[in-house]
């Protein structure tokens, strides 16, 4: 395990002066699913960096990409985001990550989550979960009137779907936490709660390259990861000791 975690971070941090250097230039912006879903050049470039690293250190490997789809086979797969928070990235606002996770037979056994503004890096195998080498811990607020919430809910899609229950459900979450926050990365958002610096965060059809490293860090510093980090889905993550039964969360706990 320590050893995909080296690749992971290696991969990683191999991208980390692109994006800098990409930072705040106002990249061109292109649209994937829609307007709610850009993509640059970055992205493209960024991910192809990290299929090389990953390609030459383990070629057996399956590799699941947000940008270049699935390639490779064999027992170990990797998932990769590029830049998650790519809206963040390309308008210039500091909260977005590269994201890596490794599974061997459909189980998660390393991730890395790094930030290449602040250079911090999240990292998790069996053993535990660290931040720049230190052991974290998930702990903070044990209800919603202390806790910081943050999510992306409701998206556009939520609001098709679900209508008004979304807009209802979100005035819940205004109302009941302490504070709410759309920072706009789905794994550096879980990073922050695996960290202990928010309480809790909850998303909807997450694809498992925004979401699998982060569940990992999450479980491994003693918090909450509700949902399948592999399958296309929803999430809930906590810290260690949130009161969920009793959270305006609850309903969508599952």
């Amino acid at each position: 395990m320590t050893q995909l975690l080296d690749i992971a971070t290696e991969a990683a941090r191999s991208v980390g002066p692109l994006l800098r250097k990409a930072f705040r230039s106002r990249p061109e912006v292109t649209e994937k699913r829609d307007f709610h879903d850009p993509v640059t050049e970055h992205d493209r470039a960024a991910e192809e960096a990290i299929r090389a690293v990953i390609t030459a250190r383990r070629p057996e490997s399956a590799i699941v990409g947000e940008e270049g789809g699935a390639t490779g086979s064999g027992d170990l797969t990797w998932y990769v985001d590029p830049i998650d928070g790519t809206a963040n990235f390309a308008a210039g606002l500091p909260f977005f990550c590269v994201s890596i996770a490794a599974a061997v037979r459909g189980e998660l056994v390393a991730g890395v989550v790094y930030d290449p503004v602040r250079e911090d890096e999240f990292t998790a195998t069996d053993e535990g979960a660290w931040c720049n080498g230190a052991r974290l811990r998930s702990a903070g607020a044990a209800t919603d009137r202390e806790a910081m919430l943050l999510t992306s809910y409701p998206t556009p899609i939520d609001l098709e779907t679900d209508g008004d229950l979304a807009l209802r459900r979100y005035q819940r979450f205004l109302e009941s936490f302490s504070a709410v926050r759309r920072p706009g990365s789905a794994a550096l958002q879980l990073a922050h709660v695996a960290a202990g610096w928010s309480d809790a965060t909850f998303g909807t059809m997450s694809n498992p390259w925004d979401v699998a490293a982060g569940a990992l860090l999450v479980r491994r510093a003693g918090g909450v990861y509700l949902g399948d980090p592999l399958v296309k889905g929803d999430y809930l993550a906590t810290v260690g000791g949130f009161d969920l039964e009793n959270s305006a969360l609850a309903d969508v706990a599952h």
